[in-house]
């Protein structure tokens, strides 16, 4: 498992940019944005760095540089005009799904087979792991 977590992870990164986001110099850490709006669907720009696990000043980078080149969208919150909405532009969503799809793709090929409770015993080590990994790199207060 120990060799095999960082070859998933390096594998997930080179999964080929389709032709359409070509031109837009996405890279791996775009590609995480991308799936966390994708999948969890839009978030404010204060959800996303505990989302990412990254900096704030990194994903306003991020955020600004996509929404700069029309990949994602920015609209106040109707609720809190104080908050902003972060989201995939439609143009783009459906290059964005085909590029990320190899990776669902993949787990529910792997999860198939399984039972239920196999599934379930899958899933839970696998929290448990990012868990004691999380614990593990936190610094003292």
């Amino acid at each position: 498992m120990i060799s095999l977590m960082p070859r998933l992870v390096a594998r997930s990164k080179r999964m080929p940019i389709p032709d359409k986001l070509r031109d837009f110099a996405l890279t791996p850490r775009h590609l995480s944005l991308l799936a966390l709006l994708l999948y969890d669907g839009p978030a404010t720009v204060k959800e996303l760095p505990a989302g990412l696990q990254v900096a704030s000043t990194t994903v306003s980078l991020m955020v600004g540089d996509l929404n700069h080149q029309g990949i994602l969208q920015r609209r106040e919150d109707e609720r809190d005009r104080r908050r902003t909405i972060v989201s995939i532009d439609d143009e783009h969503r459906a290059a964005i799904e085909s590029w990320l799809a190899a990776g669902p793709d993949a787990w529910r090929t792997a999860f198939e087979p399984l039972t239920p409770a196999e599934r379930a015993l899958v899933i839970n080590a696998l929290l448990t792991f990012e868990r004691e990994t999380k614990t593990a790199t936190e610094q003292p207060d």
